[in-house]
């Protein structure tokens, strides 16, 4: 009786894991896994912005912090829609990264200058890195997986690649200010 109750509780386990199915658990760790990340990276593009504060580049950083606060709605609402749960363990190390974030180890001064502002800028480049992956991913699956939106998925791969373009502007045009030792006013 055991025996039999296990095999069909494998069988069941497995109905997910048909070959060119979804298979829900691990897609659902990974769409969690990016807005762990996304919560973080919001966090972080705030404490950019307020490092940039006054400067020619805050509006920028302002932007790019409110887009990803839409693309990270949208894919909490994509996991609503495969009806897949938030893990609570995932949600309170969110929370425990949006407080590293806050402090902001990377420049805890908030200067637009120096190795701090560098590493800021960086990681920053790094995250929209990671957001590109899950678009081209999110393209890929939507080959096998109608309730995925290719169409949509270009449209927010297109956008990681303005934001790519306008953080790597800003680190081009302010690095010579951050490491070339400047001539003294005589």
């Amino acid at each position: 009786m055991l025996m039999t109750d296990d095999r069909e509780e494998h069988t069941m386990d497995q109905d997910h894991k048909q070959p060119g199915r979804m298979d829900d658990d691990e897609f659902a760790a990974y769409l969690d896994d990016h807005l762990l990340g996304a919560k973080t990276g919001i966090k972080l593009f705030g404490s950019a912005r307020e490092s940039w504060a006054g400067t020619e580049f805050e509006a920028d950083l302002q932007r790019l912090r409110n887009e990803v606060i839409a693309e990270r709605r949208e894919v909490k609402e994509l996991m609503g829609q495969f009806g897949y749960r938030r893990s609570t363990f995932k949600k309170v190390a969110a929370a425990g990264g949006a407080v590293v974030a806050k402090i902001n180890p990377l420049n805890p001064l908030r200067m637009g200058g120096g190795a701090g502002a560098q590493l800021e800028l960086e990681t920053l480049q790094s995250a929209l890195r990671g957001k590109e992956c899950l678009w081209r991913t999110l393209i890929v699956l939507a080959e096998a997986e109608p309730r995925l939106d290719a169409q949509r998925f270009r449209q927010l791969l297109d956008q990681t690649h303005r934001q790519l373009d306008t953080m790597a502007r800003i680190m081009e045009r302010t690095a010579k200010d951050r490491f070339l030792a400047r001539r003294e006013a005589s």
